[in-house]
């Protein structure tokens, strides 16, 4: 599934340009981001080499294993990354929009988010496109572009881009519920606890249940809202989420991240990340994964409930974990920070063509994936450095 694994930093111009505003505190966040596009940059890299999703290349038949494992890999991944990557995201809305006004803080999210997304869509991804399958076109690229292009139905958030589109979406409606309310006086930024454990637990089984009723209508992997490349199945958690981070925003509550608490997290983290062996094993995902993905099936209501509570406590985890032991930040970190987003939007051509120059290599599929992530990485974050040097860029990127 393209854009659940894509589904997928900066991936969001607002989490990536975001500087920390106390060295002491938010230094975290912009190492959670890099952490966060780097796994989805080795999530796209496994399904060319699982085959567990949609991708612009798939290479090879893989067995059982590979498939196991790679599927494991990016169900763990697709539970939570971009959930959090939203979050993040959200964080620092509330505070921009607060020093800009709603039309400075459109026109940053226009020219942060919408200039990337219409040259991706519009310019990168229809020549890259092409390239890729230039012999089953069969025609010139100017036949091809716009001709049949859009003969699919997407219109914009082609690839990975889909979450900056849904970022520039999620900010649009932030401004009108802004402008709407604004009679109302703006709620002081007040720190409080952070949410009990029962009280996170709750909101998980409210995810999970509204994520099982969501997919009796639209299943996972089988629709999605063709014209805006949005799979929709997957947005209870993503609309939860970007709330969650406007309201932790006011409250202060990543800096306020109890420490028993994290460690409780982190522990159901790894004991949920190890049950989906069994979950799926049980429900017979071996024959058919089907009933997983949704309907009126004990699978779909299963998968839906771990979903959501993985998505929970691999949030608090990484949160916890940056914040306790990677709250610094040195040269490397200084490099990747600043291109992280560049790297996100470049990131498909360029592990593709990774791909296709290393397709003859004779090579276990995960031990190829294995040997190219670092490559992969390398490579993505190093043109996103080069592409940022042309003029004009980094108002952009």
């Amino acid at each position: 599934m393209e854009n659940s694994t894509s589904t997928a930093g900066r991936p969001v111009a607002a989490a990536v340009q975001a500087r920390p505003t106390t060295a002491g505190r938010l230094l975290f966040i912009d190492n959670i981001r890099v952490f966060l596009t780097i796994l989805v940059l080795l999530h796209h890299l496994m399904i060319t080499y699982s085959g567990t999703g949609d991708w612009y290349y798939n290479e090879g038949q893989p067995d059982f294993i590979a498939t196991g494992l790679g599927g494991w890999f990016c169900a763990v991944n697709q539970a939570y990354f971009m959930g959090l990557f939203l979050l993040i995201s959200a964080y620092f809305v509330p505070g921009s929009y607060d020093r800009k006004g709603a039309w400075e803080f459109l026109k940053d999210r226009l020219i942060r988010l919408g200039i990337p997304l219409a040259v991706y869509s519009w310019i990168i991804n229809p020549v890259f496109v092409f390239l890729l399958f230039r012999d089953e076109i069969g025609t010139s690229f100017w036949r091809f572009f716009p001709l049949q292009y859009f003969k699919g139905g997407t219109v914009i958030g082609h690839g990975p881009l889909w979450f900056v589109e849904v970022l520039l979406i999620f900010s649009v409606l932030y401004i009108l519920w802004r402008l709407v309310t604004r009679s109302r006086p703006s709620p002081p930024a007040v720190e409080t606890p952070f949410p009990s454990t029962l009280a996170v637990a709750l909101f998980a089984l409210a995810l999970g249940a509204v994520g099982f009723l969501v997919r009796l209508a639209m299943p996972m992997d089988t629709y999605t809202f063709v014209p805006l490349n949005l799979q929709l199945p997957f947005f209870a958690q993503y609309i939860a989420m970007f709330v969650v981070g406007l309201i932790a925003q006011r409250r202060n509550w990543l800096a306020r991240l109890p420490e028993k608490t994290g460690r409780g997290w982190l522990i159901a983290a790894i004991a949920l990340v190890l049950a989906w062996v069994p979950m799926m094993l049980l429900g017979g995902a071996a024959e058919d994964d089907m009933p997983f993905k949704g309907g009126v099936h004990w699978q779909a209501g299963a998968y839906a409930v771990w979903e959501a509570f993985a998505c929970v406590a691999l949030t608090i985890s990484v949160i916890y974990l940056f914040r306790r032991f990677f709250n610094r930040q040195g040269k490397v970190t200084g490099f990747l920070i600043p291109n992280a987003y560049a790297a996100y939007i470049i990131h498909a051509p360029v592990i593709v063509a990774l791909a296709l120059v290393v397709r003859n290599v004779q090579l276990y599929p995960l031990l190829k994936w294995l040997l190219l992530a670092p490559f992969a990485v390398l490579a993505s974050f190093g043109l996103g450095a080069l592409i940022r040097k042309i003029p004009f860029t980094d108002r952009v990127l």
